[in-house]
């Protein structure tokens, strides 16, 4: 399989996402290296090959509508990840969590069904392929602080701020 990627610039950085075919996001971030990304991806999607386009129709215009303060317009869009029952899942919720009510890993692993199972939660934002259209950016730690976030801490408060 093919995927095609576009990089767009936003005011937090380049911002690169890869699609299947059907056009669903399969990974995403504030990068410019689509071969970074493509790594990311489970290995039964993981394409062989890129392929670079100028735009990506409705996922680019989403990029840049979210970036311009549409902050729901990525709720649209569709995304395509797998793995285990849980992250699948896991994911699903992460999807549900409005733009600007950040929770803690402690109410996320709640909210995913196994509240005792805060590592497992704070795993599944770390496996996340799809940022911004999967938020993971918007799970903090209890005592407020960050945590970690793959695409940087800068960018997590820029991101947090945003939807604010």
């Amino acid at each position: 399989m093919t995927a095609d990627f576009a990089t767009v610039t936003t005011p937090a950085g380049p911002f690169t996402a890869l699609i299947d075919p059907d056009g669903a996001v399969l990974a995403s971030g504030w990068t410019a290296d689509a071969e970074n990304l493509r790594t990311l991806i489970h290995s039964t999607l993981r394409p062989a090959t890129l392929r670079e386009r100028p735009d990506l129709g409705q996922v680019t215009k989403a990029i840049e509508a979210y970036h311009a303060d549409d902050l729901t317009i990525i709720d649209s869009i569709a995304v395509r990840q797998v793995s285990g029952p849980f992250l699948v899942h896991a994911w699903e919720v992460l999807r549900k969590i409005p733009a600007g009510t950040p929770v803690t890993y402690t109410d996320f692993a709640a909210s995913s069904g196994r509240p005792a199972a805060t590592r497992a939660a704070a795993n599944a934002c770390a496996r996340n392929a799809a940022a911004l259209f999967v938020p993971c950016h918007r799970v903090i730690r209890t005592d407020g602080t960050l945590g970690g976030f793959r695409w940087g801490l800068d960018i997590k408060r820029w991101l947090l701020t945003h939807e604010a």
